[in-house]
């Protein structure tokens, strides 16, 4: 249910309390675009449609446009897509004033139809493949993160160099500790309330200045749009206060990276069809098959949880980063983790995406994946005890966005699940980044060389 329905939005236009709302898509790299309308205007027009360049689905993270894209290029003009709000989305936004927001999805500005590899079409084609199944899938998503002592312009103009978080400690758990960045957080926790997203809490993490945000499950959408829209609040709510937050995976060598777990399970007719009173750890046959088609095709969907060159650093053993394809029952060094054993709540976790992952990607992935295991009736090993960062006998995920790269193109999984359209475009953007880095590595061993010269 919306948080500002329609007629709402129209009283708080009437009497002046809202004059702006931000028409919002979701892009490649999960974040927000579109145009902030004139509360008339919207409600006159925009609540219909409005248009985009269709570039903004084939750009990198600086917002370039690179060649090599088959939806769009130079060469095809650049044309519009349809921005097409989905009133169900529509709520306020606590931290600027009189402003509401409703997020968008794009359509072919010929057809109307959705945008194949849009992000929120991604994840729903995947819902609906469940849904014939009559099944519902159920998520949520953990967003951890560091907030600096100085802000974004700051930092910037130093060269990103000698970063130094708000809170000096490991504050794990600690309430002493995270009351420093309490400035921030609590506004964070506030805003989202209410914009009708059911935040739960706020914690510290396992790095110095680290922190955690989570959020109650709710249908896969409602998770991803949850996590996109607290993503953004975070960010701009550390920068009204004068700091930087980030999303990064790995910003410090010595540091423990971000992650963004992913707690999922499938319901059917109101309950949690994963659980089973009568079944190992309470574990139903669809959970079983579902688990194992994440364990199988773990290196497939590798791309969708960890995009880009950085999202590869963070898998280090001994930081909670799952370097395995594994399963294990409440255990943080596995690649999935059985959580809520023998309960009404028994659900798995996935471990493996990075703080970066765009979420409707990564669990559009997950999704495919799991299906895939209830389709090929696919057998659970049995769990695995112990370290699993040691076990030689469980097989790793790609450790690099080259190999990564790689075995996503190859998938022949996700071709039939997501598209081979999906699967060339997503593999294309993970070629720019693999260039670009490249690039700047050449760029910088050449230099090192005429230097030494």
């Amino acid at each position: 249910m919306t948080a500002l329905p329609l007629d709402t939005l129209k009283k708080k236009a009437a009497s002046g309390e809202i004059d702006t709302v931000l028409a919002c898509a979701v892009d490649m790299q999960g974040r927000l675009v579109g145009k902030r309308f004139h509360v008339a205007n919207f409600l006159e027009s925009g609540i219909e449609e409005t248009h985009c360049c269709n570039y903004l689905l084939a750009t990198d993270l600086e917002m370039d446009t690179p060649a090599g894209y088959a939806a769009t290029s130079w060469a095809a003009g650049y044309g519009d897509y349809v921005l097409k709000p989905d009133p169900e989305t529509l709520c306020p936004v606590p931290w600027l004033e009189g402003t509401a927001l409703v997020l968008c999805d794009f359509l072919d500005h010929h057809h109307r139809a959705p945008v194949a590899h849009a992000p929120r079409q991604i994840l729903k084609a995947q819902m609906q493949r469940a849904g014939a199944k009559g099944l519902v899938p159920m998520m949520a998503t953990e967003l951890e993160f560091f907030i600096f002592q100085r802000s974004y312009d700051e930092i910037r103009a130093e060269g990103y160099r000698d970063l130094e978080p708000l809170v000096k400690y490991n504050q794990d758990y600690s309430i002493q500790l995270s009351t420093r960045d309490e400035h921030v957080l609590r506004p964070v926790r506030n805003a989202l309330f209410e914009m009708g997203i059911p935040v739960e809490n706020t914690k510290g993490e396992a790095e110095t200045g680290q922190e955690e945000l989570n959020i109650r499950f709710g249908d896969a959408l409602a998770a991803c749009d949850r996590h996109t829209l607290a993503k953004h609040a975070v960010k701009e709510i550390a920068a009204q206060k004068g700091h930087a937050a980030t999303f990064l995976p790995k910003w410090h060598t010595d540091r423990v990276g971000s992650a963004a777990h992913i707690h999922q399970s499938l319901f059917g007719d109101g309950e949690n069809a994963f659980h089973d009173a009568d079944g190992a750890h309470g574990m139903s046959r669809t959970m079983r098959r579902y688990v194992a088609g994440l364990l199988k095709y773990a290196p497939d969907c590798m791309l969708l949880m960890a995009p880009y060159i950085n999202s590869y650093k963070r898998f280090v053993p001994g930081t909670f980063a799952p370097t395995k394809a594994a399963w294990s029952i409440d255990n943080r060094t596995a690649g999935f983790r059985l959580v809520g054993e023998d309960s009404k709540g028994v659900r798995i976790e996935c471990r493996i995406p990075g703080s970066d992952m765009n979420p409707y990607l990564a669990c559009a992935a997950q999704l495919a994946a799991g299906l895939a295991g209830i389709d090929e009736e696919l057998d659970l090993p049995e769990p695995a005890k112990g370290d699993v960062y040691g076990m030689e006998d469980v097989p790793d995920v790609p450790h690099t966005l080259r190999a990564a790269t790689e075995t996503f193109r190859n998938s022949a999984m996700l071709r039939a699940a997501l598209g081979n359209d999906v699967v060339d475009h997503y593999s294309r953007a993970a070629e720019i980044e693999q260039e670009d880095f490249d690039r700047v590595v050449t760029g910088y061993e050449l230099q090192r060389g005429f230097e030494r010269a």
